[in-house]
């Protein structure tokens, strides 16, 4: 029987020095040795992608750490295809503040919605510094039961860690969560750290970076759990 091979397209623009580059494509791996399939995957260099890149051909996709991005614009481009077309989608870090930002702009409405990083004085600066830099940090994360994340690690309580500095906005937040994107993981303190959206086959989004855990011999459940979506995406 032939050996089902999933595509997955990872968004960011690739630095070898970082470890989440490091570790994402091993994260991979070995999710797909774990289900008995092969993965083919392909770096995107936000600055590539452009009105005209042709995205059909990727079953699913990991927006990556490591922003800001050569090219903001060519990031969101490619999440708002993987959440128009129902493609499923894993954003971690960098990923997850993106994922919000496209949502802000593409879903709320708000055009005038920024990353604080790039721009700092926006007036509605929808990811913003952390209040605690989650450098090198590792936490609990609670996870909201019935989720998506919740059934990727069959746990409700999880330990990650993080390398991040910039989350939502909490003046933002209320407006943000109010619709189809939810939240589904809070650390030790209370503060939001994971999102999904209830509209989609799996499109899950976290601070904390998961692919880590791979350098040190895990296989991550998100890593699982985006594999095993691409699967039913194709039967």
């Amino acid at each position: 029987m032939k050996t089902t091979t999933l595509h997955l397209a990872l968004i960011g623009d690739y630095n070898p020095d970082v470890v989440a580059h490091q570790a994402i494509p091993v994260a991979l791996q070995r999710a797909a040795d774990s289900l008995g399939v092969n993965v083919h995957v392909q770096w995107l260099d936000t600055d590539s992608l452009t009105a005209t890149t042709a995205l059909q051909a990727f079953d699913g996709f990991w927006c990556v750490p490591a922003s800001p991005y050569r090219d903001t614009d060519g990031a969101l481009r490619a999440i708002r295809f993987a959440r128009e077309q129902r493609r499923p989608f894993l954003g971690t870090c960098g990923g997850f503040q993106h994922a919000v930002l496209e949502y802000a702009r593409n879903v709320v409405g708000w055009a005038d919605a920024e990353h604080g990083e790039l721009a700092p004085q926006a007036k509605r600066a929808v990811i913003t510094p952390l209040t605690c830099s989650l450098v090198e940090a590792t936490d609990t994360v609670h996870l909201a039961p019935y989720t998506r994340i919740a059934d990727a690690y069959g746990s409700a309580d999880i330990e990650e860690g993080y390398h991040c500095r910039y989350g939502i906005n909490p003046d933002f937040a209320s407006a943000l969560l109010d619709g189809n994107l939810i939240a589904t993981g809070h650390d030790s303190a209370g503060d939001l750290r994971a999102v999904e959206l209830l509209d989609h086959p799996f499109f899950v989004a976290t601070l904390f970076q998961p692919e880590r855990a791979a350098l040190k011999g895990i296989t991550p459940p998100l890593a699982i759990a985006l594999l095993k979506a691409c699967q039913a995406m194709l039967a």
